[in-house]
């Protein structure tokens, strides 16, 4: 595969992310901060099937799950919700 058309598939799955995101956005979901296998890749050595695994265990993960439903009570606190009963 040539750069051009290398170009022109990175700029196709771009436009493709952008809109499934922007579908996520629009039925409430958090789309400021994704995560990617190539964030793994970045840093380690590994198989694409591998760098998911480290994702999901990653942000599955209880102490994750804790730390930001701590951060989401203290950013909520912050605005001056009223917590639900």
């Amino acid at each position: 595969m040539d750069i051009n058309n290398k170009n022109i598939e990175i700029m196709t799955n771009f436009k493709e992310i952008e809109k499934a995101k922007e579908l996520l956005k629009a039925n409430g979901y958090q789309v400021a901060n994704l995560w990617s296998i190539e964030d793994v890749k970045s840093k380690y050595e590994c198989t694409d099937k591998e760098a998911h695994e480290v994702l999901v265990e990653a942000l599955q993960n209880d102490a994750t799950m804790e730390q930001i439903w701590f951060a989401i009570d203290f950013h909520a606190e912050e605005l001056l919700l009223t917590e639900k009963a």
